[in-house]
């Protein structure tokens, strides 16, 4: 390397590295201890029960036998719903909430903000958010960015279209090639009093035919939260959000 070069290095690589923490220092409450200093962010509500959420949908065969299954225990939910699923599938979005259930903002594609600049989240949010509004006549006010990864791009566009953040405490990993007792175990894991849940109705993102055993695992988790004394319930009701 020459001089020169060398001088280059020296000055730029500091900034962009600078500028790279800037930007991905919020995807450090996609996992590990950040998350158990971030309770709200994470998803902890109200005690007596945990948030019962999905993630990818809707899916012309994933959500409707979830749809199912929460029809059979009394439950709602909030499933976070990707825009390009709901332009594709509109009958089945507007089913959720025909349902009773509440919707939320996953992102108009699946993709990880790290990898994406500010101005790219915005237009995919705001996209997001103006579709699944329009098709399903509610005006979502949670958001959940794919894999859990938030960047600086993503905080600020969740703040300028008055989206709140929600992660999870308890996931099933229902979106591998799995069996319904497979997802309760990963469950159970972090299934606590006051939690948030994070389940997929939807294989668009995952292992093909993922969602049947998401569907099957429903019933065996009501039988583990009766035990525990909680209810399952959306955000809307475990979460009080502020102003």
């Amino acid at each position: 390397m020459t001089g020169a070069r060398l001088l280059l290095t020296r000055a730029v690589l500091p900034a962009a590295l600078a500028a790279a923490t800037r930007h991905g220092a919020p995807a450090l409450t996609a996992r590990g201890p950040l998350r158990r200093a971030m309770p709200r962010l994470s998803g902890r509500g109200r005690p007596g029960g945990v948030g019962l959420t999905f993630d990818d949908g809707p899916d012309p065969h994933g959500t409707p036998a979830v749809l199912a299954a929460l029809a059979e225990l009394g439950w709602s939910a909030t499933f976070f719903l990707l825009g390009s699923q709901v332009r594709r599938h509109p009958e089945v979005a507007r089913s959720i909430v025909a349902a009773g259930h509440e919707v939320g903002v996953h992102g108009d594609d699946h993709r990880n903000h790290l990898t994406r600049p500010a101005g790219w989240v915005l237009r995919d949010l705001t996209r997001a958010r103006d579709d699944i509004a329009q098709v399903t006549g509610r005006v979502p006010r949670w958001f959940r960015p794919p894999y859990g990864v938030l960047s600086r791009g993503s905080l600020r566009a969740a703040g300028t279209l008055d989206l709140t953040p929600v992660l999870w405490t308890a996931w099933g990993r229902d979106w591998e090639q799995t069996t319904a007792p497979q997802v309760l175990r990963h469950l159970v894991s972090g299934l606590d009093d006051g939690g948030t849940v994070l389940l997929h109705d939807s294989d668009c993102t995952s292992t093909p035919r993922s969602w049947e055993s998401t569907a099957a695992v429903l019933p065996l988790l009501a039988t583990e939260l009766s035990r525990r004394g909680l209810v399952a319930r959306p955000l809307r009701e475990h979460l009080v959000r502020r102003g």
